[in-house]
């Protein structure tokens, strides 16, 4: 068996002695600042950028990395490894103290994905408890070096990405279905079986309150990463495991109390998504949904309110999205793209690809 775990201290060294301090102009109150991951020139990195695509604060990372819980209150971010991953470190956002290495717990490995509690005591990551073939969320004291101190299940196989609820106290898991283990690197275990769903766990208990699950023909497709849209109702983006051929809807919401609801658009832009959204991500106005896919180099748009389609920008590797002004995100791409866009026309490019530019990973987050 290949072993994941990271040396802890190794991992401070490294962390701690290239952390990079924040550009000496401070960022406004009023201004967006952007979150990812990366692999530049010296290694794999977290990263804070402004709205041009400046670096703000460079923090480098043991392996890949997949995306962050952020405390905005707080100033600080957890950034995870990419499943399966073992490792994650907590930083604080303006550079001015150590970060803090956190290690997975035994038996269990993280999804890449956590998020904070309103009041910031908590963090939650979504992980794998491996030799049960469940997902769990684990439950960390933010206030005490990030103490694993308990877990809870989230009623289902592989937990991705989770999301805090709009009223402070529920947590939206999405539960993607497929069966990995640590020895068998990325393999998919349990392919036929599948059964995706998303969870509603009250935060205090761990008790699963709601419970939806994909029809029974689209039990191989995975749901991945979610955004919430400004009624209150979570967007998600699947991928497909089954046939590549067969081309299933990839996008959908869901409002607590009713069913699923799938939206296809046009055929083109289905056929763009190749079987695979990336992230979600919603605008500033929280009325524009975006979903991008790496594998077909595009993100497509959607109105939060109908599920109509919005049409589709071409972003070649393009899979990092997040909101920034109205009806306007940022996206970031594999090939060191940075681009301004949205559904009203094609934006502009903040960073050109070359080969000095950093290659962003899947997520980028908004702090």
């Amino acid at each position: 068996m290949r072993s994941t775990a990271i040396d802890r201290r190794t991992f401070l060294t490294l962390a701690g002695a290239a952390l990079l301090a924040p550009d000496a102009e401070a960022a406004s109150a009023e201004e967006a600042l952007f979150l990812g991951a990366r692999r530049g020139s010296a290694g794999f990195e977290a990263a804070v950028i402004d709205e041009t695509g400046r670096d703000r604060l460079v923090l480098p990372l043991e392996a890949r990395g997949h995306s962050f819980a952020i405390d905005r209150a707080g100033g600080r971010a957890v950034a995870f490894a990419r499943a399966p991953g073992r490792f994650a470190v907590a930083f604080p956002l303006d550079g001015k103290a150590e970060p803090v290495a956190i290690a997975a717990e035994a038996g269990r490995h993280f999804y890449g994905h956590g998020l904070f509690t309103s009041d910031g005591r908590l963090m939650l990551a979504t992980e794998n408890d491996y030799e049960a073939a469940r997902g769990v969320t684990g439950i960390y004291d933010a206030g005490g070096g990030f103490r694993r101190i308990g877990e809870f299940a989230t009623g289902g196989i592989e937990p991705h990405e989770a999301l805090l609820m709009p009223d402070g106290k529920t947590l939206c898991a999405a539960n993607g279905g497929i069966q990995t283990h640590p020895d068998y690197e990325r393999v998919k275990l349990n392919l036929a079986t599948m059964e995706p769903s998303l969870a509603y766990l009250d935060i205090a208990s761990g008790e699963i309150v709601e419970q939806v699950r994909l029809a029974k023909a689209l039990h191989q497709v995975s749901i991945r990463h979610m955004a919430i849209d400004a009624f209150g109702h979570v967007w998600f983006g699947c991928q497909h495991q089954g046939d590549p051929t067969e081309r299933p809807a990839l996008v959908g919401r869901h409002r607590r109390g009713r069913e699923i609801e799938m939206f296809t658009g046009p055929e083109a832009v289905l056929r763009a998504l190749d079987n695979y959204v990336g992230s979600v991500a919603v605008d500033a106005s929280g009325t524009v949904v975006a979903t991008s896919s790496p594998h077909g180099g595009v993100v497509a748009f959607w109105d939060a309110a109908t599920g109509r389609s919005l049409g589709m920008r071409q972003l070649a590797d393009g899979c990092g999205v997040a909101g920034s002004g109205k009806a306007r995100l940022i996206a970031t791409s594999g090939r060191g793209a940075i681009v301004e866009t949205g559904p009203e026309g094609d934006g502009r490019d903040l960073v050109a690809p070359g080969p000095a530019t950093p290659a962003w990973d899947n997520h980028l987050r908004r702090i």
